[in-house]
């Protein structure tokens, strides 16, 4: 473990760490652009600069290992004058088109200049010309005016995918991020390029446009894609949400996530969601509100309710199973608890980097709770006894992610034989999917970023999750729809006239405005350090 000295402060770093790892791991502030952390080093932006005591040279610190007793600095007048000419060169042929430019707000070279550069530049050549608004692929574009050649992109491709899409061609000023012929940038991780690009260069054909990232706010969570369970943060204001990044876990995901799970961020906003409760009796539907539905199932069902059938998916969290099964084999005397399985013939399946077959982010939840449950059903027998309209009363919740689940509608149609159906749902259901059945009732629920819990993954590991924000603040959780459903008394969050103020409902009593909370756009602004 060498000791070394950075900028005055002594540490002890591994063992083969270099300077710029050292630095940024003891939040030391240094100029980078190529250096990724889950990149191999390429050392060609030349901006990581540093003086070592007694080398006459300055270095650059992504390529420099730490010996025992270095001692580095990275705030001399010398290193700082390197850097300004380094980002100088850099923005020679850079367009300045930042107000239209996707990456404004997040973009290192703005924040870098700003930190290390503030000069004036003494460029009087035309700046070079280069391809515009160029398609890599279904997924990414590129802007090369903005390329500053770092080679992120083409070293991940490389490095991590293995499917070599990029390259970079031509030669001096004209040199440009490229793919090659007939091999477009298509595989299942191209959107991390986005994420590592230190530029406007690479933008997100999904993203690009839609919000400046200034009006957007940030929050921890897991993807529910996979069983996988990759560390994830997602981007919203009160408009919905708009984009999904990874996090760094070095255990789960690393630095990556895949596209299908950046996805996600649609099922969770108001368009594809179950706003109101139905309620079905015979042929006509009535719309109520969440629980008001959930207080109308136990007043017409209180008895039927005994014994229910109970159809849960690995797309729940931990704490919302361990709710529902404590309730049906308590409260309402009843074993009949099935787990649908997506396609678990494709369960096994792994692509060797992060996507897996099993589409949902906690069967292993699923699984332990049967067994400390004691539940030995089979979800054939549930579809043996629907078909022969055995089953008076069953309760499906209703996946999440319903791209993992592409058999949902004649599923549901399926499950319209029971003679009382009750679908707690955060996903839009069609009324064309629950015409079957003397009665049904939907209700809206709450999905994984607007309620807290946990999911075990694949490898048998528990990630917790905190709520990030709502976006549906009528939807129930399933704790609140069960102990409704159940005769209890919950409070619940629900919309007034305006959809600008949401109020906090107690629907076992009265419909006061209890609390109002006046709802702001576009408030938030990332916080940009000292500059």
């Amino acid at each position: 473990m060498p000791k070394c000295t950075i900028n005055g402060k002594e540490i002890e770093v591994k063992e083969g760490t270099s300077i710029i790892q050292a630095m940024t791991e003891n939040g030391q502030r240094i100029a980078h652009y190529c250096w990724h952390p889950g990149l191999s080093v390429a050392g060609v932006c030349r901006l990581c600069m540093v003086e070592i005591e007694g080398n006459p040279r300055v270095q650059i610190a992504c390529n420099t290992m730490v010996t025992e007793g270095m001692k580095i600095n990275n705030t001399s007048e010398k290193v700082k004058e390197a850097v300004k000419w380094g980002l100088d060169f850099h923005l020679i042929n850079h367009p300045l088109d930042c107000p239209i430019c996707d990456q404004a707000g997040e973009c290192g070279l703005q924040d870098q200049y700003m930190e290390y550069g503030i000069y004036d530049s003494e460029m009087a050549e035309r700046k070079v010309k280069k391809h515009k608004v160029v398609s890599l692929g279904d997924r990414i574009v590129l802007d090369s005016e903005r390329c500053i050649l770092c080679s992120r992109c083409v070293r991940f491709t490389d490095e991590v995918t293995g499917t070599k899409e990029l390259g970079i061609f031509n030669r001096g000023d004209r040199s440009e991020i490229g793919t090659f012929e007939d091999r477009p940038l298509n595989n299942k991780y191209s959107i991390n390029t986005v994420d590592i690009c230190p530029v406007g260069a690479l933008t997100s054909k999904d993203f690009r446009f839609k919000q400046r990232v200034w009006y957007l706010k940030d929050g921890d969570t897991i993807c529910t894609g996979c069983s996988t369970g990759c560390n994830t943060k997602v981007y919203f204001n009160r408009e919905g949400i708009f984009r999904i990044k990874p996090r760094f876990n070095k255990e789960v995901n690393g630095y990556w996530m895949c596209d299908e799970g950046r996805d996600l961020y649609k099922v969770f906003n108001r368009e594809n969601r179950q706003i109101k409760a139905l309620k079905k009796l015979g042929h006509s539907f009535e719309e109520m509100l969440p629980g008001a539905a959930a207080k109308d199932i136990f007043k017409n069902l209180s008895t039927s309710l005994q014994g229910a059938s109970l159809v849960v998916t690995g797309q729940l969290s931990n704490e919302d199973l361990q709710k529902a099964f404590s309730f049906f084999t308590g409260a309402l005397n009843s074993k009949q608890i099935y787990h649908w399985k997506n396609n678990p013939e494709s369960w096994s399946d792994f692509d060797g980097l992060l996507l897996r077959g099993d589409k949902n982010p906690n069967t292993k939840g699923v699984e332990k709770c049967f067994e400390e449950f004691q539940i030995q059903t089979r979800f054939e027998d549930l579809e043996a006894a629907l078909e022969q309209s055995q089953i008076s009363t069953l309760v499906v919740m209703v996946p999440e992610n319903i791209f993992a689940y592409p058999d949902l509608s004649a599923k549901l149609k399926h499950f319209g034989k029971a003679k009382n159906l009750i679908l707690l749902s955060s996903s839009l259901v069609s009324l064309e999917d629950v015409r079957g059945g003397a009665h049904c009732w939907v209700v809206p629920m709450k999905t994984t970023i607007e309620k807290s819990g946990s999911f075990i993954n694949h490898n048998g590991l528990t990630q917790f999750f905190k709520k990030v924000t709502t976006l549906v603040s009528e939807a129930l959780t399933v704790d609140q729809a069960l102990t409704l459903m159940g005769g209890g008394e919950v409070t619940v969050e629900m919309p007034h006239s305006s959809s600008e103020t949401r109020f906090l409902v107690d629907y076992n009593h009265r419909s006061d405005q209890v609390k109002a909370e006046a709802y702001k756009k576009n408030e938030f602004s990332f916080k940009r350090g000292t500059l």
